[in-house]
């Protein structure tokens, strides 16, 4: 029944904020006393990409420098979010392919941080699919993605939620993270609104949105662009961004 009410839910909230008939929808629920927004996306159809820099190399750190470098291109921002961690000069921590271009190799070997709590992960997009891979299958499979972002830890792996997260834990942050389809079709985006522990964030992503893999993307600089939403973050600059364009106007 649970299950029911939320996918109402989401179906009602699509049909009052989808921006006319496009292939993403951004919509606030609420799932087990946690208020989360979910931005999905159509892969098949919208121009799912990852940003990091401009043409001089300077990152773009913030969604509206993104959105006037493709204001000079007639194009503009649909949905972005943060996708992934880096360093402080903003460079990706691991993995990092852009417009076929990889900046950075794969990391594989467990270290500090979130990123290191193996296992993690890889979100692997191409013109019109979107997948989430762990470190590990995606080193074996060697998919070819045009744009690709490591980050971690994984939340679902093969339907099962990351070995380490507890139940009760007390880690308690906003976090980002990003799930996708079986048949990489669907790419769905969620930001919490309050703090949440990573089990039940991950939770959420398998028991609530059925996706059999989920990759946790950061926590301390999480931000969203959902104009539909009038949500447009401020905060801390930000490494790679993951965005749907369109054209503007």
């Amino acid at each position: 029944m649970r299950r029911a009410v939320l996918v109402l839910t989401l179906a009602l909230s699509a049909v009052m904020v989808a921006p006319r008939a496009r292939a993403v929808t951004c919509q606030n629920v609420t799932w087990e006393g946690n208020r989360l927004t979910v931005c999905e996306v159509d892969a098949t159809k919208e121009d799912l990409r990852l940003f990091r820099a401009d043409e001089t190399g300077q990152p773009f750190g913030h969604f509206n420098k993104l959105d006037t470098m493709l204001a000079t291109k007639g194009e503009k921002l649909a949905f972005a979010m943060n996708a992934g961690m880096y360093h402080e000069d903003r460079s990706p921590v691991g993995h990092y392919v852009e417009n076929g271009t990889e900046e950075m190799r794969v990391i594989s070997s467990p270290g500090p941080g979130n990123f290191g709590l193996l296992p993690n992960g890889v979100l692997c997009l191409t013109d019109k699919r979107a997948r989430v891979y762990e470190t590990r299958d995606y080193l074996a499979q060697k998919p070819r993605c045009r744009d690709a972002t490591q980050s971690g830890p994984m939340l679902v792996i093969d339907g099962k939620l990351h070995p380490r997260f507890l139940p009760d834990s007390t880690s308690r942050y906003i976090r980002n993270g990003v799930g996708t389809s079986k048949d990489g079709k669907r790419a769905v985006f969620v930001i919490s609104q309050n703090v949440v522990t990573f089990y039940d964030f991950a939770r959420f992503f398998r028991d609530a949105l059925k996706l059999p893999n989920a990759l946790f993307l950061d926590g301390n600089i999480s931000r969203l662009y959902a104009p539909a939403l009038g949500r447009n973050d401020l905060g801390r600059k930000m490494g790679p961004i993951v965005a749907v364009t369109e054209p503007a106007g």
